[in-house]
């Protein structure tokens, strides 16, 4: 095997469209974009698309980084993984530096190098584990098209270089889908950085219980929620921290908590797209 399976997973086809509606949605994509003049807007949907619209142009622009990574999920066992990592186009390579704030044993780094260099030998096998979750990513970023219709927002107020708000459900919008039925479930704030439109905080929690499959194969509850934090450094948009809690009773009444905790930091932007084995020489040397 050349990369770790998750310690958590779900027998319901729920877990991984939620989890992409609710966390890959905001955790691994939306960085760079084109600044639009904050006064250009003149409704609080019209601000908001705009801000989509630069987070969409970002990830047009394909750029990729090395930075450090701190987890705690369901993947790390619940522990804390302390990971570098290194964007590649079919996805994420890590190397795992320490646990819960311990180094790796000189035994436990040798065999994580080991790791990585099965993955550097054989990519093909790294690349299909990772196509999936990349169409999860793609399918939750085109769940942002529906927010302007989708909620109406309130409280909108410009602070020191920041739109504030808050959103609840549009009534008057009937969601389609399983993703937009939970993401119409769902109230929260949004900050947006006035001079570049881009999205520098966004909360989200779930206002109601939602049933999936009439309550057959699942119920998503209330204390679901979704933190994300960015932040501009050197010019570039990066996202230093999400947070997000799922909570459900899946079929055969399997309690099912998704729980994320993410901080990021050290972005190197990288000069030019790796490749997979490349990406695992840039971890190995």
């Amino acid at each position: 095997m050349t990369e770790r399976k998750p310690l958590l997973t779900a027998s319901s086809p729920f877990t991984c469209r939620a989890a992409a509606c609710l966390h890959v949605a905001w955790l691994c994509g939306l960085l760079l974009a084109v600044a639009h003049p904050a006064h250009a807007q003149s409704t609080p949907q019209e601000l908001v698309q705009a801000t989509i619209d630069n987070e969409n142009a970002a990830v047009a622009r394909h750029e990729r980084y090395d930075y450090l990574s701190t987890e705690r999920s369901g993947r790390t066992g619940g522990h804390v993984w302390t990971e570098r990592v290194v964007e590649t186009a079919p996805g994420r390579v890590r190397l795992l530096l320490a646990v819960d704030g311990k180094p790796l044993s000189a035994d436990q780094m040798q065999k994580e190098r080991a790791r990585v260099q099965q993955i550097e030998a054989h990519p093909e096998i790294f690349i299909k584990h990772e196509q999936n979750t990349r169409g999860e990513e793609k399918r939750a970023r085109d769940m942002m098209e529906v927010l302007p219709r989708d909620f109406l927002f309130e409280n909108v107020r410009l602070e020191n270089g920041v739109w504030h708000m808050s959103f609840r459900p549009n009534p008057d919008y009937t969601p389609n889908g399983i993703e937009e039925r939970i993401l119409h479930a769902m109230a929260g704030k949004l900050d947006i950085d006035a001079h570049d439109l881009r999205l520098m905080r966004m909360e989200f929690h779930l206002t109601q219980d939602v049933p999936i499959g009439f309550g057959l194969l699942a119920d998503v509850h209330t204390g679901t929620t979704f933190l994300s934090d960015r932040q501009r450094i050197d010019g570039r948009w990066h996202t230093m921290h999400v947070a997000t809690q799922v909570r459900a009773k899946a079929v055969l009444f399997k309690t099912v908590d998704l729980n994320v905790d993410v901080y990021r930091s050290d972005f190197k932007l990288l000069d030019h797209e790796l490749t997979v084995p490349e990406a695992c020489q840039r971890l190995l040397r």
